[in-house]
Formats: structure tokens, sequence, C-alpha cells
């Protein structure tokens, strides 16, 4: 059984994340021990709130967890942890983030109600074992102000409020993925991303 490791650094569903990589066949740890992060077959990276906050609280285990992707551990970013990913967000300011996947971070502009919250479709663009098995025009439960801007070849699937957005983001180099959207408030369709995740982490 593959143990993966919830990154707590203190903002986040970690038990509701937890409770879906079990469901998923997992053996998961929540914790903030880098040794607990090295030691494990894949990394999950929560998250929700503030890009600022997230990357101020997370503080040095931001380097323990771009080692560990350095080396080909499998980390999966969900929402802000998704967003932290990227090279940087202009939410609060210009900020960097850990730099694992190129991008940008930047809020929905408009008329329309912000934050983006509720049931959205994803469109697919490419194929990766992460989605395996996800139908293009799947439903997704989303809750965000800011979105990421990524290259398409950065993207495995997108969504659209407002503007067309990244909402499944990769580093095929790194194995690295994120989702925009929360998997564990998304049914059957995000267990079955997580299940994708458990996957890639046992091999």
């Amino acid at each position: 059984m593959s143990v993966i490791t919830i990154v707590d650094y203190g903002l986040g569903n970690l038990r509701s994340v937890k409770r879906g990589l079990e469901r998923a066949g997992a053996d998961v740890n929540i914790s903030s021990n880098p040794l607990d992060i090295t030691e494990a077959d894949g990394l999950v990276l929560p998250g929700v709130g503030a890009f600022r906050d997230g990357m101020a609280n997370l503080g040095t285990l931001g380097d323990v967890v771009c080692d560990a992707a350095e080396k080909g551990l499998p980390v999966l970013g969900i929402c802000l942890g998704m967003q932290m990913l990227l090279f940087e967000s202009e939410e609060g300011g210009l900020h960097n983030g850990l730099g694992l996947v190129p991008g940008t971070v930047v809020r929905f502009e408009g008329d329309s109600k912000i934050p983006h919250m509720g049931w959205n479709t994803i469109h697919t663009s490419q194929s990766h074992p992460f989605i395996d098995g996800i139908d293009d025009g799947e439903h997704f439960y989303f809750v965000h102000s800011y979105y990421a801007k990524c290259s398409p070849e950065f993207e495995l699937a997108s969504s659209s409020y407002i503007v067309d957005f990244s909402a499944i983001i990769t580093n095929k180099e790194r194995n690295v993925v994120g989702t925009q959207f929360h998997p564990e408030k998304s049914g059957e369709a995000g267990l079955k991303l997580l299940s994708n995740f458990v996957d890639m982490c046992k091999k």
C-alpha cells in the first residue's frame, strides 16, 4: 500500500483529503515533519486561503517538497496547493511560489460573482495517467477567486468562468500534478482522480 503524506502547514481541508485518499486505497499521514515528507511514496499539498499566507506558513517545508519533487516523488497540489506549485501569484502583491510548474496566478475580473464557487465542467487537452478514466466535460467542485494561467504544455484540463483557466496542471518532468478544484468534494470523479494519483505513487 502506498504511503502518502499530506503536508500540514496549517491551511486546508486536511481531514477530508485524508478520507478521500484512504477511500482511494492509500495509507495516509498528515505531517509537518520533513522526514515524513522525504520517506513518503507521494505528497499532497492541500490548501484553502490566500497565496501569501500559504507560502509563509509552508516556510522551509517548501524546500523539502521541491527537493522531493526534483527526485521524482509524485506531488499533488489541491486548490491553493495547486496555485503554490506555480512560479508566482499576483494575490496581495507579487509573491513567488514553489516554481515546480511554469505559470502565474491572477484574479478573476468582471461583473460575475467572485469567488467562482460550485460545480463546473472541465475539458481535457492531453493524456496523462492522472486523468485516466476522466471524461471530457466531467464536473468538479470549485471554490476560488484567483486562477492559474499556464501554457498548453503544462495544462491537462481547462475550465471556464469569466475566462478560460487551467483546471488541472502538470509538469511531467517532475511527476507533479495539481487541481484547481477539490477532488475530495467532487464525488466519484474526484475519487477516480485520487485513485489515479495513488496509482502514480506505486510506480
